[in-house]
């Protein structure tokens, strides 16, 4: 086997060892869900592994592109990743001074600084990693081409009888590397890492880890409304409900009864519910409230057949759903369409965002390409603010999406399809050798 295929091979190895060690985990967290929450969209949620199995072979993929490609491709290649290597390093560092003064308090609070840190930023990579990589893939680009073009290796490339779309060949399989990279994050484990961030904070606080805090659940079917402080992290393996409030209505809407407890836990076995430390309060039309103390402990009911699943979903935001869980919730919350335009919003944004990795190889590359002596600060600039657009426009969308304002698919896929038609326009005319500056001052008018 040829040498330039040994970087295949050793990440093939290591993806196949990584895989094998994460995939059964993954599958027994999918088998765990699934009867803890029986609305989960089955199909979705079985895909889990599967998707996981294929983010630990993308490496491999990469690496056989590379061995693929000839002398020039692979030269280009390796300039390229070190620096986006550096890039991305760069702005982790960034991201991480930050994140570490905002969360300075929460930390010092925590007896074992140093393990606080390392579970928080390691559970929260792969959201970093979303957010960070398109614009690690733009500057290191433009990094990178500024070189080139500046050592004249373009050029050289060029007359040598490659056209410009082979030599940059490279980059735009990365940014299309990059893509699927992200969309396998963002189907479960990037949007589950922010809500994974609340709970470990809560630890280092000295709190209980909870998944969800002050819920309001309405149940559709029954004139019945749950008020619950809080969900432990591990309530689908039994942990009771904290600081519990149910009330019940006629069907007039006028109110029967109040039931308080300090925790509340559901037996999957008996479907009933048992409540420790209830109280009960009877309300009937013109008499003042009864409220029973001699309830028994636990006050067991079994006839209210909504489940800790159920009720926790209010509680969870769209932007910490995956794509599974998302999927289970527009399919059991059908009927909610002030929400429903929140989730299904967030749904096709699963999707749409990865997309950005490969817009930004595409504005960049043209933008960082110079045949000239000018240099290449004008295109750095320009890149730079056509990516801050970008940014600026897909947080517009969504929050119209959200609201209601515009179709969900069209919030989620707006920017992306505006600025990647741009993209494509602007690589199209660096391939076909005319100006794009001339071109972009032509679309500004004169104030004369």
């Amino acid at each position: 086997m040829s040498r330039r295929f040994l970087p295949c091979l050793i990440l093939l190895i290591a993806g196949i060892a990584l895989a094998a060690v994460l995939v059964p985990q993954e599958q027994a967290a999918v088998t765990t869900h699934l009867a803890s929450f029986p609305d989960a969209d089955a199909t979705f949620q079985q895909l889990r592994p599967w998707v996981l199995a294929g983010l630990c072979l993308v490496p491999a993929l990469g690496g056989l592109f590379y061995g693929l490609g000839g002398t020039l491709a692979r030269y280009v290649t390796r300039q390229f990743l070190v620096l986006l290597g550096l890039a991305f390093s760069a702005l982790l560092m960034i991201w991480l001074l930050i994140d570490f003064q905002d969360n300075l308090s929460e930390l010092r609070s925590s007896q074992n600084v140093g393990l606080t840190m390392l579970r928080l930023y390691s559970a929260r990579l792969p959201e970093v990693f979303t957010i960070l990589i398109p614009y690690a893939l733009l500057l290191s680009l433009l990094f990178c081409l500024g070189k080139l073009s500046t050592s004249r290796e373009i050029i050289a490339m060029i007359q040598t009888g490659r056209g410009l779309a082979r030599v940059t060949t490279p980059f735009l399989l990365t940014g299309l590397l990059a893509t699927l990279f992200c969309m396998g994050l963002d189907f479960q484990w990037a949007p589950a890492s922010v809500a994974r961030e609340k709970q470990i904070l809560d630890s280092a606080r000295g709190l209980s880890e909870s998944a969800a805090d002050y819920v309001l659940f309405r149940n559709p079917r029954k004139p019945r409304i749950w008020m619950v402080r809080s969900f432990p992290a591990n309530f689908t393996q039994g942990a009771p409900l904290v600081g519990v409030r149910v009330v019940q209505e006629n069907p007039d809407g006028s109110l029967q009864s109040s039931l308080v407890a300090d925790t509340a836990a559901w037996d999957p076995v008996r479907k009933q519910w048992r409540f420790s430390g209830a109280v009960m309060r009877k309300i009937e039309a013109g008499q003042p409230p009864k409220f029973v103390h001699d309830l028994p402990d636990p006050y067991i009911v079994s006839d209210w057949r909504e489940t800790p699943a159920e009720i926790i979903q209010p509680g969870l935001p769209a932007h910490q759903l995956g794509v599974p869980a998302l999927a289970g919730w527009l399919k059991s919350k059908s009927h909610v369409s002030p929400a429903r335009a929140t989730h299904r919003t967030q749904w096709h944004h699963r999707f749409a965002q990865p997309f950005n990795c490969l817009i930004m190889v595409l504005l960049a590359t043209p933008l960082g390409v110079v045949f000239s002596r000018r240099g290449a600060s004008g295109g750095v600039a320009l890149a730079v603010f056509l990516s801050a657009g970008l940014m600026f426009a897909t947080t517009i969308s969504l929050t119209l999406g959200d609201s209601g304002h515009l179709p969900p698919f069209v919030a989620a896929w707006l920017p992306n399809v505006l600025f990647g038609l741009l993209a494509i326009f602007l690589f199209q005319r660096r391939l076909a050798g005319r100006p794009i500056y001339q071109t972009l001052r032509r679309l500004i008018p004169n104030e004369s």
